[in-house]
């Protein structure tokens, strides 16, 4: 086990490195950053005094070199368009973008594993039949066109949510927090359901197709042969088993709900980290968009190295795989 840690935490520092090096060397090129810090009427010595004092005269190398040693420490730079730290922009965003990401992530979950569940214990009803073709919507429609439809219904038509922004929220230390306020519990109840309903309906077609495949196993014959009950083979045996594949990818969705987030902030106006990426976007704030792009590759290599760990603990295969290759 500590060698199986050590080897994943191994292989997630060279994935560190290298999405921060793609970030970098991408960013460099989406325009420049001078142009939009100063005014129109600044002088080119006082541009070329600006440029280095920011190091954008120095080589690419010594600038990501530079950019790796302070990520390192916590320090990100400064904000081109807002001359404050990256890192303290960060922290101000970063409680709006997790705690959609993790509401969003929740409700996921919570309805999409009884659904997948029900339909694949009742695959030839017309409760399952329905609940699949109304899953292809949420996987095929986009996420804005999901979250504007939303809009239009719940908030303008029928005035019952509001369209934008976070409402009140409570400070907890550095944290904030719009679920302890009604106005914040009213106000993530559509921008969480526009970014749970791709991943509600993914988990609802893996669990039912998981849960078909194992009920079809012999192991499951073999269990009814000994007349264990419905119950006891659907939930004790089946779903058990159902749900390792199911816990890789719920992993993985949960990164990808923190990526794919900043479409939802944008559609709603959601004051997070995918907001604060777009706006960063326009003004080619190269530290801030390389600061989220690799903060989001971090979320999906501890996630993921979270991932592999429960997988290895759940998954008594695993083991016997690992030490059987050592004793080789």
């Amino acid at each position: 086990m500590v060698a199986f840690t050590i080897q994943r935490l191994l292989q997630s520092v060279l994935v560190m490195l290298t999405v921060a090096l793609i970030a970098f060397a991408l960013f460099n090129y989406v325009g420049d950053p001078i142009s939009n810090i100063v005014g129109q009427d600044t002088t080119l010595a006082d541009r070329d005094h600006l440029r280095a004092e920011l190091g954008l005269n120095d080589s690419f190398i010594a600038q990501f070199a530079r950019f790796v040693s302070h990520a390192a420490q916590g320090n990100f730079g400064l904000s081109y368009q807002q001359a404050r730290p990256v890192s303290q922009i960060i922290l101000e965003k970063m409680p709006a973008t997790l705690e959609l990401s993790f509401t969003a992530a929740l409700l996921a979950l919570i309805v999409g594993v009884p659904m997948g569940i029900y339909a694949g214990l009742h695959r030839h009803s017309w409760v399952s039949q329905t609940m699949l073709t109304v899953s292809l919507i949420g996987v095929s429609l986009p996420t804005f066109l999901i979250g504007i439809l939303l809009i239009l219904i719940f908030a303008v038509v029928l005035g019952w949510l509001p369209s934008f922004g976070r409402g009140a929220v409570v400070h907890i230390g550095w944290w904030t927090t719009g679920l302890l306020t009604a106005e914040g519990l009213r106000a993530i109840i559509l921008p969480a359901i526009t970014l749970a309903l791709f991943q509600m309906t993914l988990i609802m077609r893996l669990v039912r197709a998981e849960m078909i495949e194992v009920l079809r196993t012999d192991y499951i014959k073999f269990a009814r042969a000994r007349g264990l009950t419905s119950r006891a083979i659907n939930f004790g045996h089946a779903l058990k088993n159902t749900l390792v594949p199911v816990i890789t990818i719920t992993g993985l969705q949960l990164g990808s709900i923190i990526a794919f987030a900043v479409i939802t902030e944008t559609v709603f106006q959601w004051p997070g980290m995918g907001l604060m990426f777009i706006q960063a976007v326009s003004f080619a704030d190269i530290p801030v968009m390389a600061t989220y792009l690799v903060l989001v590759g971090f979320f999906f290599v501890v996630i993921n190295l979270v991932v592999d760990l429960l997988y290895y603990v759940v998954d008594p295969r695993l083991r016997i795989e690992r030490e059987a290759s050592a004793n080789v």
